[in-house]
């Protein structure tokens, strides 16, 4: 297999390892982030319609790490030697997808940077699709094991856009 920016073949190749991986990377900066208070921050901000509680984000994400763990579990293990090309695209794109993940919240509730943290959610909206287009063509089970990430990434675009507006791109202190 040719050299690639991806998580190691044997991380893929187990369906603990692969379905450990996105959900212990997301709770830990979840808790690094998260011991600065961020529900007091996200209390503070100005709401857009349709904003969750924040309990419901960790059970959300807890969920979906799991789903798209499982999911490139899946697609690495099922595909055939005849789309080894494809399958090394998908281990980066989701190695990159879920670093990219992984900078959202630290941009948004640690550096306070609602803007930045737009350009990554839309950044990783793109890699996902593209992700999603890969395994469209290689495991049809791992795409549909991601459409609920695409979709709460949708959801979630559409909040830190609001929050950036509502707010005036300021998060935890007020504009000078």
């Amino acid at each position: 297999m040719p050299w690639s920016l991806a998580i190691p073949q044997p991380v893929f190749a187990s369906p603990i390892l692969s379905v450990g991986l996105p959900i212990t990377t997301g709770s830990l900066v979840g808790y690094l982030v998260n011991r600065r208070g961020t529900k007091d921050k996200y209390y503070a901000l100005r709401q857009p319609p349709l904003y969750p509680p924040p309990w419901l984000f960790a059970p959300v994400w807890t969920t979906l790490y799991g789903m798209m763990g499982y999911a490139a579990h899946h697609a690495f293990t099922t595909a055939s030697p005849a789309v080894d090309d494809l399958t090394t695209t998908g281990q980066t794109l989701y190695t990159t997808q879920l670093v990219l993940n992984n900078i959202w919240m630290p941009l948004f509730f640690g550096m306070r940077r609602p803007a930045l943290a737009l350009a990554d959610i839309l950044l990783l909206g793109g890699n996902v699709a593209a992700l999603m287009g890969v395994w469209w063509k290689t495991d049809k089970t791992a795409f549909w094991l991601m459409a609920p990430y695409a979709a709460w990434l949708g959801y979630a675009t559409y909040l830190n856009a609001s929050l950036g507006v509502l707010n005036d791109w300021t998060i935890g202190k007020k504009k000078e």
